[in-house]
């Protein structure tokens, strides 16, 4: 194994990155000016709880910001770069659940029974889940596991776009946006969905982030519900 791969997969190495990470995205929601629709959402969800909170995959960076002070976990993938989102999600005050969901034969090897389970006991325990909606390497494509969650669980889905207007998106599968400060953002928050089907979950968080969008990226001065 090279010098680098071994720096790279140090303990040392990724805890400083996912600390350093973590006060970036500090620093990107302190300095951006974000519109939420409904203003009202975040507040709602919060008398549900312990919730399901989904997310797209590449979008869910700033979501820790928004938990108050509900305890939280989130689910992060087994693989190398999950260890590092893992870390900056516990600087942040949100715990992690690891393993990753899968379309096919994978979801076993990837952690995805085990996570399922930690996942429902977190429930459970009165904890709120925060997951990707889609799973690795289909993006924008609802797999069955939040549906699954919150049909076993009974405790409902809340669905929740994050735009920045100053980001950078990478020509990768996810589309990953990386959010930049001193800007202005969008929150659109969609749900509860209490019993509810992939494809309803797949149309109303594109929905959401297309508003989302909509809102980070509308003219200086604009009119925010156009």
């Amino acid at each position: 194994m090279s010098l680098v791969k071994r720096l790279v997969g140090s303990r040392p190495f990724q805890r400083a990155v996912g600390v350093m990470a973590a006060e970036y995205l500090r620093l990107v929601w302190t300095t951006t000016g974000f519109t939420v629709e409904p203003e009202d959402f975040v507040e709602h969800a919060r008398f549900d709880f312990p919730v399901i909170v989904g997310i797209w995959h590449g979008q869910h960076y700033l979501l820790p910001f928004m938990r108050g002070e509900r305890p939280f976990k989130v689910l992060v993938s087994r693989h190398r770069d999950g260890e590092i989102n893992a870390i900056a999600s516990e600087h942040l005050g949100i715990g992690a659940i690891r393993g990753s969901g899968d379309h096919g034969a994978e979801f076993a090897r990837k952690g995805g029974v085990g996570a399922f389970r930690q996942m429902l006991a977190t429930l459970a325990e009165g904890c709120s889940v925060t997951l990707t909606a889609d799973v690795p390497k289909v993006s924008r494509v609802a797999g069955p596991g939040i549906v699954r969650l919150a049909a076993v669980s009974g405790r409902p889905i809340y669905l929740v776009a994050i735009a920045t207007r100053n980001r950078i998106t990478l020509d990768n599968w996810d589309r990953t946006e990386i959010n930049l400060p001193f800007g202005r953002g969008g929150i659109v928050g969609r749900g509860p969905f209490r019993v509810a089907a992939r494809r309803t979950i797949e149309s109303e968080l594109a929905d959401a982030t297309t508003r989302a969008h909509e809102l980070a990226d509308r003219p200086r001065g604009g009119d925010a519900r156009a």
